[in-house]
């Protein structure tokens, strides 16, 4: 009894709580459906309201079917416009209303045009109750065009005209210069006005990133093969970005950020120049080179802007400083120091960033070399633009302005001369005494002088822009040594520094602070060493000596007077260490520019016998420190042997090579026999047996003892195997037959002498007979003391004709 009713209780609660479940269902689905139907009929009223708007925009617009038609607007009263726009903008959407916000631009400009005051957009600014909303309309809609900027393609043409369209914009109410409604009656009154007006628009798109925006417009435009901006598109950029600047009247924060975004694009300067001509002079009447110059010459503001630029595009801003000075040349005369510091300056971190950046996995550059760093491709495609700029300073012009006191000095002084020469004085007591006092005045500039000091640092600035842009070495080293300027100049500088060409300076500059040649000085001798021996390598004989262009031989024999004592003094006084000078800059330019003049010395002779010799100190005493180990000695004869004479060098090298064969076991003191290499030798076929026997012989073993075994004609062996008489025969046999010009390896000149044969190809392995030629003359250098090669080769001859 009691479970039927516990079970009938159950079953009325359940039933109870279903129909609360089902009450409160139906409630859920009440709300739910109201919800849904006010959110649905907000949704189609808002939509009423947007088609409605756009409907007003459209009848306002007038948008022509195809966008090939030229646009006419019909222009409404300025108010009316005011609050379409207001209602328009409030319901904007970027992907719908592209095309409307396009022609409302264009229907902006034109109210613009109008000479109708109320039908101008500008209007409305005039009445107090809506000119901040006014502002506030206007910034927004500026600032959607530059939004727009960002993302449009300059190479599509659409986008091309919607582009201009911005950008006349932007000008428009970024100056009050095209406004009609300020030149009539009354306007001359509202013009501070409405100037300052245009500062607050500025300022408002400053904060917003215009310079950015621009700047990523400039490089799709510009870094490319061929630019896509005309000349009316690059002057609206161009315009735009200087307006803030010129309000401002040039704050270092926005110049700062114009150097940043805008002087860093590739080529911009280039393109501007050939492009639109009138901004160039824009940028020239309002001073921009030398104000930036201003800016940069603060290490701290160069530091802030070079962090913020990536290497590739510091470049840029360096190669687009050049061509703007070049173009402002009065601006660059005016501050050559300055410009030269930032140069410097900026060379040097493009330098610190490519070496921070090598790694195992590297990419290349055109102009910087190889480091990790991947360039982008629009940035190759700018780079040859960028060249063009770079090359401007190591032209003539530049490298005039930078040199100009050195030159001026230069002028004067042989002006001096040709006046002492055309009257020379007839007392004999006179021209005595004018000798002395020449020598005793042979210092002509000193270290501290401002004409040392001026020409130091455009030497530096050389050095810097060889050492950081690698790629151009060669084209700057031609620039700098192809003209009759600059390596004349920078001689007669060196020989006015003292005797021997200021040998005593260097010295001194040493002995102060040894392994040390980070004074300026030493920069200026390595750039002159440089640029020498890249035009003395390209001269041929009759420029050099008939002609003698640039240089005369007198020079010659003088620069290669102060070199042979530049390398050894401070080599063997102790003023550099060995390791040291192997690295050193300037150490390995000096000694490059006089193994350069040595070896065209002795193709042909221009300088008096015993020359090359030094004469401070005997041979015996040179010898003596070699045998010793000194390693300055050692270090000396590899690098300039020819300070000995060759009588002597040749003991030395006896001596190595009786101390090597010691060592290797090679004579009969060391080893009571020692291994030996027998070879078989046909003497109609010396050449070929010696080169399939010997050639692949190891150094050890040929240095080491090789006994001939010669067949005859008639297939017999002859009588006598030994290491001198028959070895020494073999080997004057097979050189003899390597240099007959009938076997094709080598040529003779007219004067009989030898050259490598420029058809010595057509010889089965050709390059390792070669290699084997030089074998047989190593050796015959090595054991025979005797001459046994008649051959003389011709060094002029360098490369195969």
């Amino acid at each position: 009894m009691f479970g039927t009713v516990n079970k009938e209780k159950s079953q009325f609660l359940e039933n109870r709580r279903a129909i609360r479940e089902e009450r409160a269902f139906e409630k859920d689905r009440e709300e739910a459906a109201c919800k849904i139907q006010a959110q649905y009929r907000g949704y189609k009223a808002r939509q009423a309201i947007k088609k409605e708007i756009r409907s007003t925009v459209d009848e306002l617009l007038k948008i022509p079917l195809s966008c090939e038609e030229d646009y006419i607007a019909t222009l409404r009263p300025a108010l009316e416009v005011y609050n379409i726009i207001r209602k328009f903008l409030f319901i904007y959407h970027e992907k719908d209303d592209q095309q409307r916000f396009e022609y409302l631009c264009r229907y902006l400009l034109a109210s613009m045009d109008s000479d109708n005051v109320k039908l101008s957009y500008v209007f409305v600014a005039l009445q107090k109750d809506q000119v901040l909303s006014w502002i506030q309309q206007i910034k927004d809609i500026l600032w959607r065009c530059v939004s727009q900027l960002r993302f449009l393609k300059p190479e599509n043409h659409q986008d091309q005209k919607r582009i201009m369209v911005f950008l006349r914009l932007l000008v428009a109410f970024t100056h009050t210069a095209t406004w009609k409604i300020l030149k009539g009656k009354g306007g001359e009154v509202l013009t501070p006005g409405m100037n300052q007006l245009c500062c607050n628009i500025m300022g408002y798109l400053n904060s917003k990133e215009l310079y950015p925006v621009l700047q990523i417009l400039l490089t799709k435009g510009l870094a490319r093969t061929k630019p896509v901006f005309n000349k009316a598109t690059l002057s609206a950029i161009i315009t735009i970005s200087l307006r803030p600047l010129l309000a401002a009247n040039f704050s270092d924060n926005l110049l700062s950020v114009f150097i940043l975004h805008i002087l860093s694009v590739p080529a911009v300067i280039y393109h501007v120049n050939s492009i639109a001509p009138d901004c160039m002079t824009l940028l020239i009447s309002n001073r921009v080179f030398r104000r930036s110059l201003d800016l940069l010459v603060n290490e701290q503001s160069t530091r802030i802007i070079f962090n913020s630029l990536e290497g590739n595009y510091a470049l840029c801003l360096l190669a687009n400083l050049v061509l703007l000075g070049f173009l402002e040349l009065e601006g660059l005369v005016e501050n050559t120091l300055n410009f030269m510091t930032v140069m410097i300056r900026l060379l040097e971190r493009c330098k610190t960033y490519v070496q921070n950046k090598r790694s195992n996995l590297t990419h290349w550059h055109p102009v910087l070399g190889w480091f990790s760093q991947q360039t982008d491709q629009s940035l190759h495609e700018a780079m040859p633009y960028v060249v063009k700029q770079l090359q401007i300073l190591w032209g003539e012009k530049m490298i005039r302005l930078l040199f100009s006191e050195l030159i001026e000095y230069v002028s004067v002084l042989r002006e001096a001369q040709e006046k002492q020469k055309a009257s020379p004085s007839k007392n004999i007591l006179r021209k005595a005494l004018e000798k002395a006092s020449s020598k005793n005045s042979s210092v002509k500039i000193k270290l501290g002088s401002s004409i040392a000091t001026s020409t130091c640092l455009p030497g530096a600035l050389y050095q810097a822009c060889i050492k950081t842009l690698s790629q151009l070495q060669m084209d700057i080293l031609g620039g700098l040594s192809y003209n009759d300027i600059l390596l004349p100049i920078l001689w007669q500088f060196l020989c006015d520094l003292g005797q021997t060409c200021g040998l005593k300076v260097f010295l001194d500059l040493l002995s102060q602070a040894p392994n040390s040649t980070i004074h300026p000085i030493f920069s200026l001798l390595n750039l002159f060493c440089e640029a020498a021996t890249h035009l003395i390598t390209t001269l041929d004989d009759v420029e050099m000596y008939e002609q003698q262009k640039v240089f005369k031989l007198e020079d010659y024999t003088k620069m290669g007077e102060f070199l042979n004592l530049f390398i050894f003094r401070i080599m063997w006084d102790g003023l550099m260490d060995v390791q040291t000078a192997t690295n050193n800059e300037p150490f390995n330019a000096a000694q490059g520019l006089l193994l350069m003049l040595y070896e065209r010395d002795s193709r042909r002779s221009f300088t008096p016998d015993n020359h090359w010799l030094i004469r401070d100190i005997k041979p015996s005493a040179f010898i003596s420190e070699f045998d010793k180990g000194r390693r300055v000695a050692q270090f000396l004869l590899q690098r300039v042997p020819f300070i000995l004479p060759f009588t002597e060098r040749v003991k030395i090298f006896r001596k190595n090579v009786i101390k090597e064969k010691d060592v290797l076991g090679l004579t009969e003191s060391a080893c009571a026999s020692p291994h030996s290499t027998l070879i078989t030798v046909h003497r109609s076929r010396i050449v070929e047996d010696g080169y399939r026997q010997l050639a692949q012989l190891p150094p050890k073993a040929m240095k080491g003892v090789i006994r001939v075994k010669f067949i005859n004609e008639q297939g017999l062996a002859e009588a006598g195997i030994d290491q001198d008489g028959v070895f020494k025969e073999f080997l004057e046999e097979t050189i003899a037959r390597v240099f007959d010009p009938s076997l094709n390896l080598f040529k003779l000149t007219s004067e009989q002498k030898l050259y490598p044969s420029s058809t010595a190809y057509i010889q089965e392995n050709h390059l390792q007979l070669f290699e084997f030629v030089g074998k047989m003359v190593a050796k015959a250098v090595y054991e025979v003391s005797g001459k046994i090669i008649e051959w003389e080769l011709n060094r002029n001859k360098a490369v195969y004709e």
